[in-house]
């Protein structure tokens, strides 16, 4: 059922490491432009059905694509340029933006350092280090990032600096005062899952994750997610974050709408009981998201609506006439 809901186009903005990327690749290189509409594309791109999803209810939803795993800068000029070409494409003056891990800080770091505040309404993070990860900060420890350095004529995996604690609460304290007083509406959700249901791969950083900084969700723990309750500003003005918890618990892969894969490997991707529970996983993962798009809808329309007052108490009453100061 098609709701009709008018908001500004919703940007889908994917964080590090992208699994779809080559396959993504291979098809822009090929000018198969269908791709990204398609459902094919969409079952397998790195939001899991979700645009389709969301445009089924009537929303316009683009999918971004930024650098696998560059450095959060050259990721943030990435999301820059596709955010300009959205807003070309569809006539409008601003987007809104739900990111997920990385995405969140390209995003954020985009409206202050590329000056985009004046083009982006409201910026919805899920799984996002707002604090950094303490895994990407034993990566590095681990001189992974001389490793780095060397395939970086290949393809770049500078990402994993950006979000060590240091580089990210380095740029909190620098970007707090434009974030504080820009117009953007900032929300975050976060989520933490059991050692035992988190995809297997991430079990021992979840571990590592556990003992520095408590619930994590296999990548990022619950307390970086949330961010902050407030941002002020040198001159005293204060900012509300809207910290939501995911409606229920969910891993850093299950929060863009990938089903546990544990439970498929256990019990086999041929069993009908495991194929219905996946659906229901992912049907409830895009209702999470078609919440948070209603959300803005009734979020741009207060925000229209308080606009219209303020024009509405500025302009002059009938009969009378205004003096304009020389």
């Amino acid at each position: 059922m098609v709701e009709a809901k008018q908001t500004f186009p919703i940007v889908l903005a994917h964080g590090m490491a992208r699994p779809d990327y080559f396959i993504d690749s291979v098809v822009r290189t090929l000018n198969l432009s269908l791709y990204d509409f398609g459902l094919l594309s969409d079952r397998f791109h790195y939001f899991r059905g979700i645009a389709g999803f969301l445009r089924k209810h009537g929303f316009r939803v683009y999918h971004s694509r930024v650098s696998f795993a560059a450095h959060v800068e050259t990721r943030a000029r990435d999301l820059k340029a596709e955010v300009l070409r959205i807003l070309r494409e569809t006539g409008e003056e601003k987007v809104h933006l739900i990111a997920h891990s990385m995405g969140g800080l390209d995003a954020r770091y985009m409206i202050v350092r590329e000056d985009m505040a004046h083009r982006v309404a409201s910026l919805t993070t899920i799984g996002t280090p707002h604090f950094g990860t303490p895994i990407a900060d034993y990566v590095i420890s681990m001189g992974v990032d001389k490793l780095i350095e060397a395939f970086k004529f290949f393809i770049s995996f500078e990402g994993i600096s950006s979000v060590t604690t240091y580089h990210v609460q380095r740029f909190n304290e620098t970007a707090r005062h434009q974030e504080a007083t820009n117009p953007v509406v900032y929300q975050t959700y976060a989520s933490h899952q059991e050692r035992e249901r988190v995809f297997f791969l991430f079990q021992k950083s979840w571990d590592y994750i556990f003992e520095k900084e408590g619930a994590n969700d296999g990548l990022v723990s619950r307390v970086s997610q949330r961010w902050v309750e407030r941002l002020v500003g040198n001159d005293g003005r204060v900012k509300r974050i809207r910290q939501r918890e995911f409606p229920f618990r969910a891993d850093h892969l299950e929060q863009v709408g990938w089903w546990n894969l544990n439970k498929m490997l256990k019990v086999g991707w041929w069993n009908i009981f495991a194929l219905g529970e996946r659906i229901q996983h992912e049907n409830r993962i895009k209702e999470v998201y078609l919440d948070i798009a209603r959300g803005l809808f009734r979020l741009q329309q207060a925000g229209e609506r308080e606009m219209a007052e303020a024009n509405r108490d500025s302009s002059p009453a009938p009969g009378s006439s205004r003096r304009t100061s020389k």
